[in-house]
């Protein structure tokens, strides 16, 4: 049986490095590449076509939910595992929404990382038992049937105005005009009833987009 080939995806070197050496214990799966960003994780999975795709959430650039989102529409049968310090609903939410097969809190120990591996690759949904049946339910009954507020583009806009980013740099970035960087925030600040970069950089923060601890 051929084994189980898995990216990892952290912006902290210390953790992927953590992460890798516990994926290389389990027998029967492997490490084929690691990436510090969300960029780079979409180029190294569509170079090697992994089974599994272990990502943090908060990364800089691109967040891994919206990786998460890219690889799930372009990508049927590669799964994605999030690993994250946040077992708040409101994440999980989200990453469920998106569809990822698997939600890691990152103090994990191996079996547990095992189990979610196994897990997924049977196309079974794997959640931390720390992320109690409570909040489990919960988070499957609030996904029904619920719109995303933002769509990927709008999210990813964001994230960029955030980290400071200019329009021009935002457009290069994107490969996007300038003017349709102007009409995208324009249209976040509408919708979310914000009208300014302040706000919309504290909206970022409340749904983790980035992590001002970084």
């Amino acid at each position: 049986m051929n084994p189980l080939r898995v990216i990892v995806v952290d912006d902290h070197t210390l953790v992927r490095a953590g992460f890798c050496s516990l994926v290389r214990n389990i027998p029967g799966v492997e490490v084929v590449a690691e990436a510090e960003d969300g960029h780079r994780a979409l180029d190294l999975i569509g170079e090697h076509r992994p089974d599994i795709v272990l990502m943090d959430i908060t990364m800089p650039r691109l967040n891994g939910l919206d990786v998460a989102a890219r690889v799930v529409e372009n990508y049927s049968d590669i799964r994605v595992i999030i690993l994250s310090m946040h077992p708040d609903e409101e994440y999980v939410l989200r990453a469920l929404r998106v569809g990822v097969s698997g939600y890691l809190i990152k103090d994990a120990g191996t079996e547990e990382l095992e189990m979610a591996i196994r897990s997924v690759s049977q196309g079974k949904t794997f959640l931390s038992p720390s992320i109690s049946e409570q909040v489990a339910q919960y988070v499957r009954r609030m996904g029904e049937g619920t719109e995303e507020l933002l769509t990927t583009r709008q999210r990813e806009v964001l994230q960029l105005i955030a980290e400071g980013l200019t329009n021009r740099e935002i457009a290069e970035m994107l490969g996007i005009s300038v003017k349709t960087v102007e009409s995208h925030r324009a249209n976040l600040m509408n919708r979310l009833e914000i009208h300014n970069v302040a706000g919309l950089v504290r909206y970022a923060i409340r749904i983790g987009l980035i992590d001002m601890t970084h």
